[in-house]
């Protein structure tokens, strides 16, 4: 484990990641060997320390797929309706699902208008007819509604000898019977008829697609979602979908803050991760006041559009709140997963953030000009970009106040900025560049995985001028 004391470090210097440099070591294994398992949360395990911000311009239903079929996880962002961020994790959940257990379903005197409305606005194409007992009389998709009149009942148009199965079925059966049958979505009921699921052949089939998938144990993929430690009751809802909530603050180290965030921990099921944090005080503060916490997510000010350090000159860089936060639980003797929050732009940083302890590290800016994020697309002289913004930015507080009336802004004052950023592609391929950068790295250093990346690494403090002529290591477009 790096410790600051080892490295001569002053009580006074706050450090980041061009200040240090990984020291190569003996391996005896290749780097496609190595293994990128660690921890998200006490009780949830990822495949790649890679995890999406929860900004507006980042993460919404789209980036979590694609960072949980890869191995990481996403972290659906709060600026929108309670409502609206439920329905981003919902669709997470759906989406490689064996049996879809929150089935949308329409009533047999609902318009054929009102069934294609349902199936745009939750991006799927068929829905089980049921009764007010939720038995099961037909099945209405797509084809159906392409082919008939919008002003007629479901009933009229619906598939009414459907094909089921019951809920001991296996993911082959299922696969055999759909083929069989040539359908698509597959009901699953109970002995008295009642929808219980639905299997889709997209789903089943997607399931063996992503070796590295992180799910949850019945199968469906991982998310978690932002709050702000101050709205319970959306805390409270949304713990019953999703895997993780992830507190979004940008100073955790206020009592308001953590006496309202000890009111959602006793309330809700899903771990919960606290942050932002920034120093050893806090991080034992917390935990002292708080039970149950399952991750730290550390660093304030390192954003690549947060201003807060440029605006009020204080602040704590993330690989600084790593080392302080690692050694806060070595003092107490715990082990919670630390997350590292902030200014990562390469494979490299996240590397020295694990080397000086962190589980994993959440990144905006290297996911926000990707195809699935959220943010809007513009050309500019024949290249494309993709518009990121801090989430303490004028215009993303302002749709805050817009779209949720327990909304509190605390501060006068904006503390992020807008960026237009080259438009990157699919972010599987910025995840697997990233994956295989990690991999070097920790083959440099002599580790085999991350929990010896995180005791075994040695480091030495450099001078930054090392790495004025590495532009090759920046992704096109970036400077530093």
């Amino acid at each position: 484990m790096v410790r600051l004391k080892d490295l001569g470090i002053e009580e006074n210097y706050a450090f980041n990641f061009d200040d240090f440099i990984l020291v190569p070591q003996y391996i005896d294994i290749e780097p496609s060997e190595i293994s990128l398992q660690t921890k998200f949360t006490t009780n949830i395990t990822l495949n790649v320390p890679f995890v999406s911000s929860p900004m507006d311009t980042v993460t919404e239903a789209e980036m979590a797929i694609t960072l949980a079929r890869n191995g990481g996880i996403g972290v659906i962002h709060r600026n929108c309706s309670i409502e609206e961020q439920i329905e981003q994790v919902k669709r997470v959940k759906r989406a490689e699902s064996f049996i879809i257990r929150d089935v949308v379903v329409i009533h047999p005197d609902a318009t054929v208008g009102e069934a294609a409305k349902q199936m745009q606005e939750h991006g799927i194409s068929g829905l089980p007819v049921v009764d007010e007992n939720n038995k099961l009389l037909g099945i209405i998709t797509g084809r159906d509604v392409r082919f008939a009149s919008p002003e007629i009942k479901v009933r009229e148009a619906m598939t009414k000898d459907v094909i089921v199965a019951n809920e001991k079925i296996t993911p082959e059966t299922s696969i055999e019977l759909m083929k069989k049958y040539r359908i698509e979505k597959l009901p699953v009921v109970d002995e008295n008829n009642r929808l219980v699921g639905l299997i889709t052949y997209k789903d089943v089939s997607l399931r063996g697609k992503y070796k590295d998938a992180v799910r949850d144990e019945q199968g469906r993929l991982r998310v978690a979602a932002a709050v702000s430690p101050f709205d319970l009751d959306r805390a409270v809802k949304l713990s019953k979908f999703v895997d993780a909530l992830v507190i979004d603050v940008s100073h955790f180290h206020n009592e308001n803050v953590i006496s309202s965030t000890k009111k959602i921990i006793e309330k809700v099921q899903c771990d919960v991760v606290i942050g932002n944090l920034g120093s050893k005080e806090g991080v034992l503060d917390s935990l002292s006041k708080l039970d149950k916490v399952a991750g730290l997510r550390v660093g304030i000010g390192s954003g690549s559009v947060c201003t807060t350090t440029q605006l009020t000159r204080a602040g704590s860089p993330t690989l600084y709140a790593v080392a302080k936060a690692r050694e806060a639980l070595d003092e107490i003797g715990m082990e919670i997963p630390i997350i590292a929050d902030g200014g990562i732009r390469n494979a490299g940083d996240i590397a020295i953030s694990i080397a000086f302890g962190a589980s994993c590290a959440m990144m905006g800016y290297l996911f926000a000009g990707c195809k699935e994020s959220p943010a809007p697309m513009m050309i500019l002289g024949g290249r494309y970009y993709k518009l990121h913004r801090g989430m303490g930015s004028v215009s993303a507080r302002q749709k805050r106040i817009a779209v949720d009336r327990y909304a509190r802004l605390s501060k006068e004052i904006a503390e992020g900025t807008e960026a237009w950023l080259p438009y990157k592609g699919e972010a599987t391929n910025v995840i697997q560049e990233l994956a295989a950068g990690l991999r070097a790295a920790m083959g440099y250093a002599g580790a085999r995985n991350i929990k010896e990346l995180q005791t075994l690494a040695k480091v030495k403090r450099v001078s930054t001028t090392v790495f004025t002529k590495a532009t090759d290591l920046l992704f096109p477009g970036e400077t530093r």
